[in-house]
């Protein structure tokens, strides 16, 4: 019956402290009910997306009859396979259906299996590309290992994995000049330059937008020379293939989330080291360049040795192709990474480099709205745009210092609550309403932003219904990301409201969350069914969190946990006002009575646990 209740506990069985929450609500609150709703349209939308793409005969590969691995594109491919189903652990670690696990599970053998046929992985791993692709393909295998960290295969690759980086053989690492030794590595170790065969640019069409890749060759000063001219093309390659493609780039920092995921499996120190000594080396090198990360180095550790000098040239690095967007991504990444394996805060610094840099140069235009240079080159900063607020929130949220939230304010426009109704691949773009609500100044944020993400899926779900092409074939080579842009899964909003978690960096970042939950009754991650939460503020010292239970007549017991590792360490917990109760420890447990609700609001001593998988 409503409000129905179990006894007062002191502890559970493990020792951990027991809430008891035993007053029933009038009515949920909508965003409870829009919550749960979410839960069980993704619940639908996840099995349609594997029915439609996938192979039929129940591996888990996606149904694809072209080729991989054909120049000049030779290496590319492998993360947009697994991209597709990149999110669906994390959603079955915040609550998802009980079979999802063992479909992403499918999915990412099946894929492999189907990569490793093609020649695109070998031993599990990518067998040498950039890491701004390999962070993408891999975050499948990072959310795996948070969901299901026993499962000995998904162990087992991960380790291997990590394995290849720590120095020796394949050479992905050279720990006497602490560089990763090419641009292209992986299970194959450091791949020469940047594609097979004769080296020629450009590659295909697209990558007109992006300008030339080094802008300072003698005697070629546009793109389309390059076209018109194969001799002029051949030159490119060889300059790209000869300054670009040797040597070690900033973009490679995004390694240290192989690292750190390895040692939050193992507990092993060489992992933990590795990821401080690599990202302490590229911080060295950012002091020395003024504060500004540089994106290249030689193999003998020096900034600029084959770019004449240059801190700036190297491969997706601050001139080509994305600038920002790349190095930023990759230093934010390593930041985040290193506190998290006990680093201390001067780690920070790396991931407030770049931003500092393109701060720097801020403007604004008519419209209001704030802009910054991506991209340096021997002309300067330029290429102006709107800064990834996915950067310094992810930054914010682990060093919890206000100079971080004010580098996000000073880039955002005069709109701070607006909630686009839009998904990209990457599924951010709502970091700025979202801390907005966590300062007070936006409260209706939950229920529209839970119900445009309910719109999107629905879309989803229309778009993979209407999809043209034919199930028995699949895409082609060139509509590579046909998948990725119908994954139906959509996590940031959930994440962010119900662990008070941003959403992962999309070029290999590891999920860094405020709390995390698992059903005590059933013994799995995430939240129970029917119940809801909404984390509702976040302070260096201090969280505040609301459970509620729709299930009227059923209690709920939620495990609450201090980190998405367990890093963090509860001090007291105060619920609904009452007086605190002591915790001392990574999490407590509430009992939630039928249509109860209860708020608790906990202090917090930050990143002093050793992190692990649990």
């Amino acid at each position: 019956m409503p409000g129905s209740s179990v006894p007062p506990e002191p502890g559970d069985a493990a020792g951990r402290p027991v809430l008891r929450a035993g007053t029933a609500y009038a009515r949920p609150a909508r965003w409870a009910v829009l919550q749960r709703r979410l839960f069980g349209e993704l619940d639908q939308a996840w099995r349609e997306f594997s029915a439609r793409y996938c192979d039929p005969a129940g591996d888990g590969r996606l149904v694809f009859h072209d080729r991989l691995g054909v120049p000049p594109d030779d290496r590319d491919g492998v993360d947009d396979f697994y991209e597709p189903f990149f999110n669906w652990p994390l959603l079955y670690v915040l609550g998802g259906a009980d079979d999802l696990l063992a479909a992403a599970r499918r999915h990412w053998l099946g894929v492999t299996a189907q990569l490793t046929e093609a020649g695109m992985v070998a031993g599990g791993h990518d067998r040498g590309y950039d890491w701004f692709h390999q962070g993408e393909g891999l975050l499948l295998l990072y959310h795996l290992c948070l969901a299901a960290p026993e499962d000995e295969r998904i162990r087992a690759q991960a380790i291997r994995s990590a394995e290849l980086y720590l120095g020796g053989r394949p050479g992905n690492y050279d720990p006497g000049a602490n560089v990763v030794t090419a641009p292209h590595n992986g299970a194959d170790g450091p791949r020469p330059g940047l594609t097979g065969g004769a080296p020629v640019f450009p590659w295909s069409p697209v990558f007109a937008w992006y300008g030339l890749p080094l802008d300072w060759i003698e005697g070629i000063d546009s793109y389309d020379a390059l076209v018109a001219d194969p001799v002029l093309a051949r030159r490119m390659g060889e300059e790209m293939r000869d300054r670009m493609g040797r040597g070690d780039t900033a973009v490679n920092l995004a390694a240290t989330s192989l690292m750190a995921n390895a040692f939050l499996l193992t507990g092993r120190e060489e992992f933990r080291v590795w990821v401080l000594r690599y990202a302490g080396g590229w911080l060295e090198r950012a002091r020395a360049n003024g504060g500004v990360l540089p994106d290249n180095a030689g193999l003998d550790g020096r900034t600029g040795a084959y770019l004449d000098g240059r801190w700036y040239g190297g491969h997706y690095g601050w001139a080509w192709p994305h600038g920002l967007h790349s190095v930023g991504a990759a230093a934010v990444i390593a930041a985040c990474n290193a506190v998290l394996v006990g680093g201390g805060k001067e780690y920070l610094e790396l991931g407030r480099s770049p931003l500092d840099a393109v701060l720097a140069g801020l403007r604004t235009g008519p419209d209001g709205v704030p802009t910054v240079p991506y991209k340096h080159n021997d002309s300067g900063w330029h290429g102006h745009r709107p800064l990834q607020a996915a950067l310094p929130a992810a930054l914010w949220h682990v060093s919890q210092d206000p100079a971080d939230a004010e580098r996000l304010e000073r880039a955002t426009g005069p709109d701070r609550n607006h909630v686009a109704a839009v998904r990209t691949k990457e599924e951010a773009g709502h970091e700025v309403p979202w801390l907005s609500f966590l300062a007070g100044t936006n409260p209706d944020y939950p229920e529209r932003a839970l119900q445009v993400t309910l719109d999107l899926v629905r879309e989803r779900r229309r778009a993979i219904a209407a999809d043209p092409t034919d199930p028995a074939t699949g895409p082609s080579t060139a509509d590579i990301h046909h998948w990725q842009d119908r994954n139906p899964v959509l996590t940031e909003v959930l994440g962010q409201l119900t662990c008070g978690a941003p959403q992962p960096l999309y070029n290999g970042g590891l999920w860094h969350a405020r709390l995390r939950y698992h059903d005590a009754e059933r013994g799995r991650p995430g939240l129970p069914p029917d119940v809801a939460a909404l984390v509702t503020a976040i302070a260096p010292d201090r969280t505040a969190v609301t459970l509620v239970n729709l299930d009227p007549a059923a209690a709920r017991r939620v495990l609450v946990r201090a980190g998405s590792f367990g890093q963090h360490t509860f001090g007291t917990v105060r619920q609904d006002g009452r007086p605190g109760l002591l915790v001392h420890g990574p999490e407590f447990e509430v009992v939630l009575g039928g249509g109860c609700s209860t708020e608790v609001v906990t202090t917090v001593e930050l990143h002093d646990r050793r992190p692990a998988h649990h």
